[in-house]
């Protein structure tokens, strides 16, 4: 073996197997005083397939991921335990759909501020790996997280 190719081959080794989940444009709405949750929501993809198995933050005391669905004419929100992240695919955190609830918050998340929020992932091996992502804190009548470059 080539001396070149063997070195490639032990730095390759060292690397970590990373799940490589990207997150793109993570923001949180804005609350009022008293308010005591809100949602977070970002586009996330993976280049295998994983799950998000978990998300924490400092300024909540619960945070969980939830799914919203129309059932009999109604907007009905539920907890999830995962949410597959299939290799390749987009999945989008947004109003309306999948999100992640925010809830005993312990102070206002007050427009133009970031918040730390660590998302959990778990591959098929069951592997978990922790991605740090900072999301900035958008007006509260943002419904449709339409601002880009954020």
């Amino acid at each position: 073996m080539k001396p070149l190719v063997a070195f490639a081959l032990f730095v390759l080794s060292l690397a970590p197997a990373h799940a490589q989940v990207s997150v793109k444009d993570a923001w949180i709405r804005a609350t009022v005083p008293q308010q005591r949750a809100t949602g977070a929501y970002m586009h996330l993809t993976a280049t295998r397939n994983v799950r998000l198995v978990e998300v924490r933050s400092p300024v909540a005391g619960v945070v969980e991921l939830h799914e919203t669905s129309m059932v009999d004419n109604m907007m009905k929100m539920r907890p999830v335990a995962t949410l597959d992240l299939p290799a390749g695919k987009g999945v989008e955190l947004k109003p309306g759909g999948y999100h992640i609830m925010l809830m005993d918050l312990k102070r206002p998340i007050k427009e133009g501020a970031s918040v730390p929020l660590t998302l959990v992932v778990e591959g098929a091996d069951g592997k978990r790996e922790s991605l740090e992502v900072k999301a900035t804190v958008r007006a509260l009548t943002d419904h449709a997280g339409s601002h880009k470059g954020h």
